[in-house]
């Protein structure tokens, strides 16, 4: 008479018998692998490990839970078992694709969040490794998906490289924006909210830093879309750059020779003092710069908070140095010419 073992490792029970097991072993195994990463991640201060453990639980669970169904399965001989392992398999690939990719991810947050130099690892570049995460993955899944169901890809890895010379000679332009957006966004000349100017003679406010190009807000509520490619090869000047946002605005002013300077000084501070457009911290400067051909050249340096006041501070101030002036009798000069006509006798 055959013992309850024996029965259960014979030809036509071991299958469910290893079917009823799975889950058991896969339980077990979870339990033990994640007794001993829990170990060691409460002797580390960081929780990304506990973040990573947490992530490998399920795959490791399914894992060991398929690979006993598939070995039950092959244990059939049933003519639809092969279909059904690879089926298994499948599943098997798509969960670690799916923990690989989560754990990519918290591993490129965590780096950057470590307040690293390294301009490659910051937050802003945290969407460009998730999209060619995603992409490297999705073709890497793919490949293990194919390989699983028994389909030989290496003919169409040799089409995709053929076709992919004639897509990149045909799309040249965009993969030069592409690549143009990756490097100013680990380069980081400029940033969301910048305001910036192109020597191309743009200027406004950064909205938006895509892989293909970046979009401008002007003064005008005008948004221009401009290819990085075109901003790669440009010249930048981010206004917004430097430890502040402020901006040191320098005014020329020229009198007439002969009036009292200190009288200018003064005029010209008190302006500059009580305009709410000028900020008082760095204070506002006057300099006597030099002798010019027909006029006393004075600078007047201030400071703004925001570099789209430029045109508004130069406007008002401009204004009020102009009515002070004449209100003070101080001449601004102008180039003036003499033309002497001569007449016949």
């Amino acid at each position: 008479m055959m013992t309850i073992m024996e029965i259960l490792l014979s030809e036509r029970w071991l299958p469910a018998f290893i079917v009823v097991l799975s889950p058991i072993a896969a339980f077990i195994v979870d339990f033990l692998l994640s007794f001993v990463f829990k170990r060691f991640a409460s002797k580390t201060k960081t929780t990304f490990d506990d973040k990573l453990l947490s992530i490998l639980h399920q795959p490791i669970f399914y894992s060991v839970f398929f690979i006993g169904w598939m070995i039950a399965v092959s244990k059939t001989g049933n003519a639809y078992s092969k279909y059904v392992i690879s089926f298994l398999l499948s599943l098997i690939i798509l969960i670690w694709s799916k923990a690989v990719f989560r754990a990519f991810i918290e591993s490129v947050q965590w780096y950057a969040k470590r307040g690293t130099s390294n301009k490659m690892f910051q937050q802003r570049m945290i969407p460009l490794f998730e999209n060619l995460g995603k992409l490297f993955i999705f073709l890497f899944c793919a490949y293990l998906l194919f390989n699983s169901w028994g389909w030989d890809v290496t003919g169409w890895l040799a089409s995709a490289g053929v076709i992919g010379i004639v897509v990149g000679l045909a799309a040249k332009d965009t993969l030069a924006n592409f690549f143009s957006g990756v490097f100013i966004m680990a380069d980081a000349p400029y940033k969301e909210d910048d305001y910036i100017i192109l020597d191309s003679g743009e200027r406004g406010y950064v909205t938006n830093i895509g892989l293909r190009s970046t979009r401008i807000m002007t003064r005008d509520d005008i948004e221009i879309t401009i290819p990085n490619s075109v901003i790669a090869n440009s010249k930048i000047v981010n206004e917004s750059g430097g430890p502040y946002e402020k901006e040191r605005v320098r005014l020329d002013i020229g009198v007439a020779y002969g009036t009292d300077i200190d009288k200018v000084r003064e005029i010209l501070m008190n302006i500059a003092q009580e305009d709410e457009i000028v900020s008082p911290d760095p204070a506002p400067r006057i300099r006597f710069r030099k002798f010019g051909d027909s006029s006393l050249m004075f600078q007047l340096l201030f400071w703004i908070d925001k570099p789209e006041m430029r045109g508004r501070a130069l406007d008002q101030v401009n204004s009020t140095i102009y009515k002070a002036f004449n209100q003070n009798n101080i001449e601004i000069p102008f180039p003036q010419r003499t033309v002497h006509i001569k007449k016949d006798d």
